[in-house]
């Protein structure tokens, strides 16, 4: 859940640029890495502070589970 909007952004940029590729019969390869790049460094200053909250809560869930789990 927390790695679903970089892999998205990644996923739909990359199809995007495939499908460029493939209209203007371009076979360079880092035409589709530079832009997959800037994609997933763009969602990640965006999305970086709830995924950042999302695994401490996770986190601090799992550790308060443990003695919970021990006994």
């Amino acid at each position: 859940m927390v790695s679903a909007p970089v892999l998205g952004a990644a996923l739909l940029v990359g199809l995007l640029v495939s499908l460029f590729q493939a209209v203007t019969q371009i076979n360079e390869a880092t035409l589709a890495f530079v832009p997959k790049l800037i994609a997933v460094v763009a969602v990640l200053a965006i999305a970086g502070p709830w995924m950042l909250t999302m695994m401490v809560e996770y986190i601090r869930r799992t550790i308060e589970a443990i003695p919970a789990s021990v006994i």
